[in-house]
């Protein structure tokens, strides 16, 4: 099979797929780091076409992760800023 990345694999995502699973969402930052994991040991073997799928998958799982994870932090806060605002115009406030 001929390597058409010259001596470099593909990008890993490994470093990326570990942040996310400390700060966004455990499972999908888990799939990344199984796929990140792959993206080497495929490419050092020969088998350059099964890295680079390795590398997407990688890469798309280590995305959407990021965006939910995103989403919920986003979500979290408007929940409590709606929260705080609503318990003021209910005189609730903090006397």
């Amino acid at each position: 099979m001929e390597n058409t990345l010259g001596n470099q694999p593909p990008k890993t995502w490994l470093v990326e797929s570990i942040l996310v699973t400390i700060f966004c969402c455990l499972p999908l930052g888990i799939v990344g780091i199984v796929n990140a994991s792959g993206v080497e040991s495929k490419f050092r073997s020969g088998d350059v076409e099964g890295a680079k799928r390795a590398s997407e998958q990688a890469g798309k799982w280590t995305k959407i992760g990021f965006f939910i994870g995103i989403g919920v932090y986003v979500l979290y806060i408007l929940f409590f800023v709606v929260l705080g605002v609503g318990a003021g115009m209910m005189g609730g406030g903090f006397e």
